[in-house]
């Protein structure tokens, strides 16, 4: 069968990015909190690995997963929280032990993938998704994370052209962020022009004429991932629907979550 390397790509370059930043971090660096949730650099590696186990076992074992997907529910209702959960599942390792059962899971996923049917349908916590769909959501996932640990370890993030992927998640899930809150959902999508980091011009709706957002794509990742205000960033967002989605955008699954506080989050100096 004929590698996809597009999407699968990708998401093992994102994941390998982060991994060259941690695989030479001291252990005590693994266990520092960073700005999201009070999450340890090894509470983010747990979750990134237990749920590329779950995309894995998605595509290749449908039983599996749901077994999996009960099993964690399960486990939570009955008062373990998520984050022990994950650790448990991720044989109680940290730091650079972790870091290696994560790299050799992530490369995994990335070749089943890679081997899959794009519009093959897969099972997920929330509905049903394509294979394209899900390994962009990895991919989504491994790069908001990953912001916090850049962040933790004072690293200024070099972006690649590969996060259009998120952008695409980002504006695809633009009705997702007001019903998931009951609003009503506005009729058209905002104008969107973004500058991606190879100073490419991208360009979605360009006929609505009321509302826009305007600015870098790096900006406009941040936002619908709920790693920045929309205030920490260089944004032109113009019209009512653009400010309000931008206030409440969100690109993930799950209840709806505010944005974090207005510089609560930031590039640590170290």
């Amino acid at each position: 069968m004929t590698k996809n390397y597009t999407q699968s790509e990708d998401f093992k370059e994102e994941s390998i990015s982060l991994y060259e930043i941690l695989q030479d971090q001291k252990d005590e660096v693994f266990r520092s909190k960073t700005q999201f949730k009070d999450w340890t650099i090894n509470d983010v590696l747990y979750h990134l690995h237990v749920f590329n186990n779950a995309a894995y076992l998605s595509l290749t074992d449908e039983d599996r997963f749901s077994e999996f997907m009960k099993d964690f529910y399960n486990a939570v209702k009955s008062g373990v929280t998520a984050r022990e959960y994950e650790k448990k599942l991720s044989k109680n390792l940290s730091g650079k032990e972790l870091i290696s059962l994560w790299k050799d899971q992530f490369s995994k996923v990335a070749e089943a993938f890679s081997m899959a049917d794009p519009k093959k349908r897969v099972k997920w916590a929330g509905p049903d998704m394509s294979v394209r769909s899900s390994i962009s959501a990895r991919h989504m996932e491994t790069w908001s994370h990953g912001q916090e640990i850049f962040d933790q370890l004072g690293i200024d993030r070099i972006n690649t052209d590969r996060i259009k992927n998120i952008v695409i998640i980002g504006i695809n899930t633009f009705s997702w962020t007001f019903i998931n809150r009951s609003l009503e959902v506005p009729e058209k999508v905002p104008m969107i022009i973004l500058n991606s980091p190879s100073n490419k011009k991208w360009e979605w709706n360009t006929d609505n004429n009321n509302d826009s957002i305007i600015g870098d794509a790096s900006d406009f990742c941040k936002v619908v991932t709920q790693v920045r205000n929309i205030n920490d960033t260089n944004l032109k967002v113009e019209g009512d629907i653009a400010k309000k989605w931008m206030s409440i955008a969100q690109c993930f699954a799950g209840p709806p979550e505010d944005p974090p506080i207005k510089g609560s989050r930031y590039v640590r100096k170290i």
